[in-house]
């Protein structure tokens, strides 16, 4: 049987002042710390009205005490929280006189972490509470929220079970050779390869959606100077984030806006105009805008409508390589153009100055990110994630590709099963936990 874990405690609300502070402890033997914090005998479970106390027996605070014994707690093992008022000093008395009763500081992430090894959550549920803290839109608390529900866990796990139902029945072909092949032909097995394998493109096409929630994309604006990239920037953000001038070469370093479009977070880069110049620092803000493109999911290059794609644009498009690029066709206000896109959705005019257009803009971006509409039953993901996914993806295009050869079968049905126990934390290692809790909150 394990040792109870030894007790942590954590100031678990936000730095800062506030009407309401929360300590929080946890772990084997918490009940010895309410009497001499409390003075009192708390029932489980309910709230109750105490003093505060330190060692003296005067008051550090007063406020409500609740205590949850194990395995009924958010960590499965006992835990105490005594919630006061918000004031940063008040709330470090209180911790300070925890401390003393025996308990350690936590680490950032610790509460989780031990919810998670107690079987409390799963990682990906584990890992929604700190998306849910850092949620920068609605619409990525609401995935969070069906993340931390289990809905991301429970597609997870239906595309897991239907994988080991296959397991067995190859493997059990393996155990008994007098059953060949005809065996799984009979028993459908690559029919029911096939579905699992659209089954899991479902689940990876939301975690893909999910992500974009959670890391957003990073779009850079390139282009020569004087083409109106600062004041699409302004556009978008909605409001001057940019110096715009007549000047050419205004912009000599990366101005970078966070905005949302329908929800979706997008980092949008500002860059130095493209040209040759012999203006030493102009030079190096050329040099940080190549390497603002190298990062950049989307590259978006502005040229001047009146002029169309001449030979230093065609020069950047040969450049920019493999990424994605859209060619904003600007300043259509001037020659009195009306904004459209092109057939093939890669060309886009519109007019920064005046906004006709920018409507386009948006939803072009949102489609080149990969974002598709009706995302209601979208929870969040993480980099990880889809890159497992992939990877289980991979593992089964290979499983069916093996024809009669039931050993490579089984073990690349192995190796699927295997990725995606590692989203859920079955299958996971230690200091890849170590990384995931780390950045979490103090009190989390």
């Amino acid at each position: 049987m394990a040792a109870p874990s030894p007790p942590i405690a954590a100031i678990a609300t936000a730095p800062g002042r506030g009407g309401i502070g929360v300590v929080r402890l946890s772990g084997g033997s918490i009940e010895r710390f309410i009497q001499p914090l409390t003075g009192k005998t708390l029932t489980p479970r309910h709230a109750t009205y105490s003093r505060f106390l330190d060692a003296a027996g005067g008051t550090l605070d007063e406020g409500i005490a609740l205590y949850f014994p194990a395995p009924h707690s958010y960590t499965g093992e006992d835990v105490l929280e005594l919630q006061g008022h918000g004031g940063p000093y008040v709330l470090q008395g209180v911790l300070e006189r925890c401390l003393e009763l025996g308990a350690r500081l936590a680490e950032p992430g610790e509460f989780s972490r031990r919810a998670f090894l107690n079987g409390k959550l799963d990682l990906v549920q584990a890992e929604a509470v700190a998306d849910l803290i850092d949620a920068g839109s609605r619409e990525a608390a609401r995935s969070a929220l069906r993340s931390l529900d289990g809905e991301f866990s429970r597609r997870i796990n239906s595309v897991k079970d239907s994988l080991i139902r296959l397991r067995m029945l190859v493997e059990a072909t393996l155990d008994f050779p007098e059953e060949d092949v005809d065996f799984l032909h009979q028993a459908d097995a690559w029919g029911k390869l096939a579905d699992i394998t659209g089954k899991l493109d479902g689940v990876l096409a939301q975690a893909r959606q999910g992500a974009l929630l959670r890391e957003g994309l990073n779009v850079v604006l390139i282009g020569q100077p004087n083409v109106g990239k600062s004041s699409l920037l302004n556009r978008l953000a909605g409001y001057d984030a940019a110096i715009v001038t007549e000047i050419a070469g205004t912009t000599r370093d990366t101005v970078r806006e966070a905005i949302q479009i329908h929800g979706v977070p997008l980092h949008i880069i500002d860059t130095a105009g493209l040209r040759e110049t012999d203006d030493p620092i102009e030079k190096l803000g050329i040099e940080r805008t190549w390497a603002a493109v190298e990062k950049a999911d989307v590259a978006v290059l502005l040229i001047d409508a009146q002029h169309g794609v001449g030979a230093q644009e065609a020069a950047m498009l040969e450049r920019l390589g493999e990424i994605p690029v859209l060619t904003i066709h600007n300043k259509i206000d001037l020659g009195g153009e009306a904004p459209h896109v092109s057939d093939s959705g890669l060309e886009l005019w519109l007019s920064a100055r005046t906004g006709m257009g920018i409507d386009l803009l948006e939803a072009r971006l949102l489609r080149l990110a990969g974002w598709q509409t009706g995302g209601e039953s979208t929870f969040i993901a993480r980099t990880r994630h889809v890159a497992a996914l992939r990877r289980a993806r991979s593992h089964l295009q290979a499983a069916a590709a093996t024809g009669t050869q039931l050993e490579f079968l089984a073990e690349e049905l192995r190796l699927a099963q295997e990725a995606l126990s590692e989203i859920t934390g079955e299958f996971t290692a230690d200091d890849l936990l170590g990384v995931i809790f780390s950045q979490f909150c103090i009190g989390k």
